[in-house]
């Protein structure tokens, strides 16, 4: 392997373990919390709820690159939705049919909301997830939409560099000031633009640009060093620092120093880690609940718990997820080679 596809192959392991991450938090420490352990689950493992915020540090690199790949807004369009709507549409559904059967009933939602769920408008919508977890999509979703807007739209990278630097500046005052941002701004500036997650995309961008185009100038340094500092802000101690030490996993690995995470064992999690995230949180929360009633021990709970929602999660993996895919690279590269449209990186 390429020493440029261990890079990338390593980021791939590293969602991998973001999402892990997040798996053990909500079914230890936060099942605990909810629901209550017969156990003291490993204090170490609440820091996995900021696995998220590793996903959307790699979500910030992967999209630029896609978006320097991709020759219109419509192409691009096409392949976020073939990437995340067939596996989100068999998760819901699972999950749908699944919480409804074993429980937990505090996290059954009705088939009306599941519905909306589809469209990832729901929580705009003032409806509840199918899943705890799709709150972070809903921010992703959003998130393809403004960068959409930014990249097509402005085109030069000196023009979006200062759309960027509005929206980490309005994202540091209104973290500071978060009780004091009026009503009628409330949903623009704490959902739309997501002021304590878009300086996570935000850095991921210019760590791309960095490592696709060399060194960056002063004014891209100065903004990915604001992205980053964001996190002492916007998160509580210790917290803040972990989403810091993220950041240097991230970089090291894009650097090619954690090369060694591109094994066969961590590229499988990461392959599975989007379809996981889907289905792992309120599916575990039955089969836990359920081992508890049956008398099981708690941690052998957890243990069913993770294998079922791996199973899952491969399945979709292999079955939906990649032939969504497979089909969709088809399609996209037949009109390519009718079409002589340059994919020059911006400058």
């Amino acid at each position: 392997m390429a020493e440029s596809s261990q890079r990338l192959a390593a980021l791939d392991a590293l969602r991998g373990i973001a999402a892990l991450g997040v798996v053990l938090f909500h079914y230890l420490p936060y099942y605990d919390q909810l629901y209550g352990h017969t156990f003291t689950p490993p204090a170490i493992l609440d820091f996995g709820r900021y696995g998220v915020h590793l996903f959307f540090i790699l979500s910030g690199f992967v999209i630029f690159m896609t978006l320097e790949r991709t020759r219109s807004a419509g192409w691009f369009g096409l392949a976020r939705a073939f990437r995340l709507m067939p596996a989100l549409w068999a998760g819901i559904a699972i999950t749908f049919l699944m919480v409804h059967a074993l429980g937990p009933e505090d996290r059954a939602v009705s088939f009306g909301s599941a519905l909306l769920n589809v469209t990832l408008l729901h929580e705009y919508l003032e409806f509840p997830h199918v899943d705890g977890a799709y709150w972070s999509l809903v921010i992703e979703a959003t998130f393809y939409c403004w960068i959409t807007l930014l990249f097509y739209g402005l085109k030069a990278w000196s023009r979006i560099r200062i759309a960027l630097w509005i929206w980490v500046a309005i994202s540091y005052a209104a973290v500071i000031w978060w009780k004091a941002i009026p009503d009628a701004l409330d949903f623009l500036i704490k959902d739309l633009l997501f002021v304590k997650y878009a300086p996570l995309f935000v850095s991921g961008m210019l760590i791309y640009r960095w490592h696709q185009h060399g060194r960056p100038t002063a004014l891209d340094g100065l903004l990915l060093a604001l992205a980053i500092g964001h996190a002492i802000v916007a998160y509580k101690a210790p917290f803040n620092v972990f989403v810091l030490g993220c950041y240097g996993v991230f970089v090291l690995a894009v650097a090619g120093y954690l090369n060694l995470l591109a094994n066969r064992t961590m590229l499988w999690l990461g392959s599975l880690s989007y379809a996981l995230y889907l289905v792992h949180q309120n599916i575990g929360y039955g089969v836990i609940a359920w081992s508890y009633d049956a008398g099981v021990p708690g941690w052998i709970g957890v243990c069913l718990a993770l294998s079922l929602a791996l199973a899952i999660a491969s399945a979709i993996h292999y079955t939906i997820e990649k032939p969504a895919l497979g089909w969709f690279r088809k399609i996209r590269n037949k009109p390519a080679k009718h079409l002589e449209i340059p994919l020059r990186p911006m400058s």
